[in-house]
């Protein structure tokens, strides 16, 4: 059975973050483990409060697993303060953590800030040199590349100027375009775009955590980064097509509908 590592925070709706995450590579018939970075108080109306846990203490939460169940793939969602990111950045290079996809989380579905703005900068210093594939949406394509993203060409300019200053693959995802929720995929110089129909379902919190889980599965599963998105893609039309109808704002997707 593949093992999954999920770093991320924790949604006390069980919508996003580790939840989210550990739902999908279940989904996946994975096996997950988790690293919790922060302790959100939130649901689907929106977060609350957010609390990081202590560097340190992230730190032996990575000693923990990667001396004891070694990760066949990472995925990373939040990290919200620069000494949290750092540790991680340190652990991952000390254990050599391979497969790694990181979704720079900065905003909620809701609206809510979820990153500190002088983390991101750490962020694109130390955590994306390391990884295989960030899956940025358009709010937070627009922060990494310095250009507005508003449609597809934006989209795939984007993605060229984030992919030129890491060597992993750039997904631009396109859930807030209004007519489609096509994705750009930017890897080894080529501009892949991937088609996806738009549901009428305004439940989609958690959406973000769930692809990037789904991709770091099927990569841990052997396959390559284009086929691993194209499948996570399709597991994530599925999870909101299910239509789950839970809580009072933006609620969450249905993670095991396939099951």
């Amino acid at each position: 059975m593949e093992k999954l590592l999920t770093i991320a925070g924790s949604d006390s709706s069980g919508g996003a973050g580790i939840q989210a995450d550990l739902k999908t590579f279940v989904a996946h018939k994975t096996y997950g483990m988790s690293v919790i970075t922060s302790v959100t108080a939130q649901n689907t109306k929106g977060v609350i409060d957010v609390i990081d846990l202590p560097g340190e203490f992230v730190g032996k939460q990575l000693d923990a697993v990667f001396t004891d169940i070694f990760p066949d793939a990472i995925k990373i969602g939040m990290v919200s303060n620069e000494e949290i990111i750092e540790i991680i950045a340190e652990k991952l290079k000390q254990y050599n953590g391979k497969n790694i996809v990181v979704d720079p989380v900065m905003v909620s579905t809701s609206g809510s800030n979820l990153m500190k703005s002088s983390a991101t900068r750490t962020l694109v210093q130390k955590i994306f040199p390391l990884a295989d594939i960030i899956t940025p949406n358009m709010s937070e394509a627009s922060v990494l590349s310095g250009i507005e993203v508003k449609d597809k060409e934006d989209m795939e300019k984007a993605a060229k100027i984030i992919g030129e200053f890491i060597k992993g693959a750039v997904l631009v995802k396109g859930g807030h375009l209004e007519d489609s929720a096509d994705d750009v995929l930017y890897i080894d110089g080529k501009i892949h775009w991937l088609k996806g129909e738009r549901i009428d379902n305004p439940n989609t919190h958690g959406t973000g955590c769930t692809l990037s889980s789904a991709i770091a599965a099927n990569i841990a599963k052997g396959m390559d980064i284009l086929t691993a998105v194209e499948e996570a893609k399709q597991y994530l039309w599925g999870a909101i097509n299910a239509k789950l109808d839970i809580g009072k704002g933006r609620g969450p997707l249905n993670h095991l509908y396939n099951i």
